[in-house]
């Protein structure tokens, strides 16, 4: 379920009773066809194919905390035209480091301090191609009476300042000429009268034609049939001088006008040529005509205009051959004509398009080839060699790729010795790439990478021993849990493979890590989880291909589906409320995608999709999956709750709640209700608004609903009671959720227990919610609370044994050591966990004990880093502003 703040108060961490005081401080929120593939049979180890983990073309410093320090040192003092700059090379760091929220934020924050109307336009389609498929909202906002700027196309003509009509001086009426006051310009048969004056006045060499040593200067009739200009276009060119104005004409007449103005320099009208022109791209293929004028003309409002609509269609675009050419074979001086000094940003957003289509492909070695060209710090030149290397290296150029990698180890990249040795590798010489490995490894603290590499060019026990250390370093590593698991496959343990892929499946959910999971069960002729298997991979990715990419995962579905017996709708809603009562997440999407083939309430079950896909930590799929519940909504009022649930979880409060209050305004709903309160307790700090929630939930749990959606708003309601200290109401409310298989409400009634001072049922009571939970890393978390230290200690390391991604257990072990004056392993501990996981806290709190021990540049450098993860965190803001007063 999404995570209320007052809904999940029961989880909120509080001070543990046997914390170390001084450390941690108060904190809240938080198949016929498979017959024959017995166990260990060949045939289903066939299936198995364990390819190397890729060489990533991301940006991976060896240590991501000193690169992010840097860049926020460097933000408070630059110029304000290189902070998007920064921002870009954090979003880089932290795609590298797999923090989708975080780099996202990083692109919004290059976006909202671009300096230039070129950097504006670059990062504003980098956002809308990052939300590609979230189109939708902005309609739904404009519902709401409220525009999204992130879908606006600029209107950028009116924002660049008009260098004006004329940026000559000689209209002055003190200057003498020679010829007549008019001169007229003959072309083919007809005859153009002009004011000479006015038009002198428009450039430089047409004063000097028309007033200086020229015989043109004496003549009335000038014939300009050999200029490129025709009558219609030189009659707009007098208006223009006489009145500073362009006259409503074609855009081929404008053409015709700008090319007049390019010959002969007239700024002004140049200026008004190009600004109409730009008015009228509005198509792709508008884009493509006038760029190559732009370009040809150096017109910069025209460029700007025709490449705004062009990456407002990306990734599309680039399948497009006259597109690719425009941006392939731009040089230098058209490139600044085009998008000014954001030559890189635009490259990078090119490639990043480009390879999300087809990494190797020419056109992505051409982006990449410009974005080393426009590369102008060694930062940015680490970035683009190793990921032209990248791309080199898949499509076989191994010299090439060679020379690249290299280029970007010797820049400074360290990550790119991982494409050295295996090129190495490929040589047939193992040996060297493990000394390249080493090399990097004994210069530095080595890290999870180094050592899964190494693993790559040993064998036996070396190997595994190699790939347990890379775990170890970075538990968030794939590849060994992989290796691992087929290696026991192979030798007939497939219970121990289970085993071992199931301890990445409990924190991370990995396609790949499902797939082999798929072939364990087949060898164990367990069709049944074979297919939740296959089926949580189709919900996730409905066009997978498993088996190396040779099989789609729907036909194998199919061959697993003839094994198992076949379960009504009835069956399928008490396997689903099972397995929802379990916390079985993955066995409960399986159970959805079965029923979406047959019932009729799409719209509910794909919402109910969506709530586990949160619940997950897969943000992208829940969003699709909301977008179908409102595409398959049976009724206008259910539709506004989808609605009200996308604009909420895309950070529109106060839009969602307005649906909320449009859907109860047309019927009475059970989900309508709820996400009123829920909307209306994340939109408003008022103590006050309590009250109106628990109305709201009162309100909700009369309406008709399931017991799924009933259990969650008694557990709701219970958090916020024990928020007002109505410790009666709160469990009874949590009681009959447990009555009705909410299995969470288990933690609500442990904390009712904790602040009656009684901490044994308190214990009890989470040891409840364990023995149910199938996914309980954070039950464990909670009972850590309710025990002794010894308990704690013992609890908080099976918590990081089940995910390692959750930071509390290192900071509560961090901080027992500190408060036993064990300093150094203190802050090896958090240093550990920091890693792999670039986490605010964990730097906050090694931040506190640098000062602490009086290594003031580590305690700056870690509170910059933090300060990149959260600008504006008060707390730190604090520490950072009190240890920068301390650097000498």
């Amino acid at each position: 379920m999404r995570k209320l703040f007052f809904s999940e108060s029961a989880c909120k961490e509080t001070k543990l009773h046997s914390a170390p005081h001084s450390w941690l401080p108060l904190e809240r929120g938080k198949l016929s066809k498979f017959s024959g593939h017995a166990a260990g049979g060949s045939s289903v180890e066939s299936l198995m194919k364990m390819p190397e983990p890729a060489v990533l073309p991301h940006f991976k410093p060896a240590d991501y905390v000193d690169i992010l320090a840097q860049i926020h040192e460097e933000l408070e003092s630059c110029p304000p035209d290189e902070k998007s700059c920064l921002y870009l090379l954090q979003f880089q760091v932290f795609r590298g480091l797999g923090e989708a929220k975080l780099s996202r934020r990083s692109l919004q924050s290059a976006w909202e301090k671009a300096s230039t109307i070129h950097e504006k336009l670059i990062f504003g389609a980098w956002l809308k191609y990052e939300k590609k498929g979230e189109e939708a909202i902005s309609d739904l906002l404009s519902s709401c009476g409220k525009c999204s700027q992130e879908f606006r196309l600029l209107d950028f003509v009116s924002q660049v300042s008009s260098i004006g009509s004329y940026d000559m001086s000689y209209d002055d009426e003190s200057d003498e000429f020679r010829g007549s006051a008019v001169v007229h310009f003959r072309i083919r048969d007809d005859m153009i009268a002009c004011d000479r004056r006015k038009l002198a006045a428009l450039s430089t060499p047409l004063y000097a034609m028309l007033n200086g040593g020229f015989r043109e200067s004496y003549l009335e009739v000038i014939d300009m049939s050999r200029n490129g200009i025709s009558p219609i276009g030189m009659r707009a060119i007098s208006k223009f001088s006489l009145s500073g104005r362009l006259p409503y004409l074609s855009a081929d007449a404008i053409l015709e006008m700008l090319d007049f103005a390019n010959k002969f320099c007239c700024k002004g009208l140049k200026d008004a040529c190009e600004r109409k022109l730009a008015s009228f791209v509005s198509s792709r293929q508008d884009a493509i005509d006038f760029m190559e004028c732009a370009l040809e003309l150096g017109c910069s409002i025209l460029a700007a205009s025709c490449l705004q609509v062009l990456l407002n269609e990306l990734p599309e675009c680039l399948n497009d051959e006259q597109v690719v050419r425009i941006f392939s074979s731009a040089n230098k001086l058209q490139r600044l004509t085009m998008v000014g000094n954001a030559s890189f940003s635009l490259y990078c957003l090119l490639s990043e398009a480009s390879m999300s289509t087809n990494p190797a492909s020419d056109v992505t070695v051409s982006f990449l080839e410009k974005m080393v060209e426009s590369a102008s710090d060694s930062r940015q030149k680490q970035l683009a060699l190793h990921q032209l290397a990248c791309t080199k290296f898949q499509r076989k150029d191994y010299a090439e790729a060679e020379r690249l990698f290299n280029a970007a180890f010797s820049a400074g990249h360290h990550y790119s010795v991982a494409g050295l040795a295996r090129l190495a590798s490929l040589r047939g010489n193992k040996h060297f790439a493990l000394k390249l490995l080493d090399s990097v490894m004994s210069s530095r603290w080595p890290l999870g990478w180094m050592y899964q590499e190494r693993a790559l060019y040993l064998d036996g026990d070396s190997k595994l021993e190699n790939l347990n250390k890379a775990t170890e370093l970075d538990p968030t590593l794939t590849y060994p849990y992989m290796f691992r698991a087929a290696s026991l496959m192979k030798r007939q343990s497939v219970e121990a493979a289970l085993m071992e892929i199931n301890r990445i499946l409990g924190f991370k959910l990995v396609l790949e890590c499902l797939e082999l999971r798929f072939c364990c069960y087949l060898a164990l002729e367990d069709y049944r989880a074979a297919l939740c298997d296959v089926q949580a991979i189709l919900t996730l990715a409905p066009e997978y291909r498993m088996i190396g990419g040779r099989v789609a995962a729907k036909q194998l579905r199919m061959l697993v589906l003839e094994n198992v017996e076949q379960w009504t709708a009835a069956d399928c809603w008490m396997q689903l409320y099972d397995r929802w009562s379990s916390v079985d997440d993955i066995g409960s999407l399986s159970v959805i995608y079965q029923m979406l083939e047959s019932d009729t309430a799409k719209g509910v079950l794909y919402f109910r999709q969506s709530l586990l896909l949160l619940r997950l930590n897969c943000p992208e799929a829940a969003m699709r999956s909301l977008q179908l519940a409102r595409e398959h909504a049976a009724s206008n009022h259910e539709r506004l709750v989808y609605e009200g649930w996308i604009l909420y979880d895309t950070g529109h409060c106060e839009e969602g709640l307005q649906k909320a209050e449009a859907s109860i305004a047309i019927q009475r709903s059970f989900e309508a209700f709820f996400l009123k309160a829920y909307a209306l307790a994340d939109s408003s700090l008022d103590p006050s608004t309590s009250a109106t929630v628990v109305s709201l939930l009162e309100d909700a749990l009369r309406c008709p609903s399931d017991r799924l959606r009933k259990g969650q708003a008694l557990n709701n309601l219970g958090s916020v009671y024990v928020d007002c200290g109505k410790l009666d109401l709160a469990a009874e409310c949590y009681i009959n959720a447990l009555k009705i298989g909410h299995t969470r409400a288990h933690q609500g009634l442990a904390r009712v227990h904790f602040l009656r001072n009684n901490r044994t049922s308190a214990y009890d009571e989470m040891t409840k919610l364990i023995e149910k939970a199938r996914n309980n890393a954070s039950a464990y978390e909670k009972r850590s609370e309710y025990c002794d230290r010894e308990l704690t200690k013992a609890d908080l390391q099976m918590v990081t044994k089940l995910d390692p991604l959750r930071v509390y257990p290192y900071r509560y072990r961090a901080a027992v050591l500190m408060d036993n004056h064990k300093e150094k392993e203190a802050i090896a501990e958090l240093t550990k966990a920091i890693a792999f996981k670039a986490d605010l806290n964990l730097l906050h709190l090694r931040a506190a004990f640098h000062e602490h021990i009086g290594d003031i540049s580590s305690a700056l450098r870690d509170c910059r880093a933090a300060l990149s993860v959260d600008p504006n965190h008060q707390e730190m803001l604090e520490l950072h502003h009190r240890v920068n007063s301390q650097e000498p």
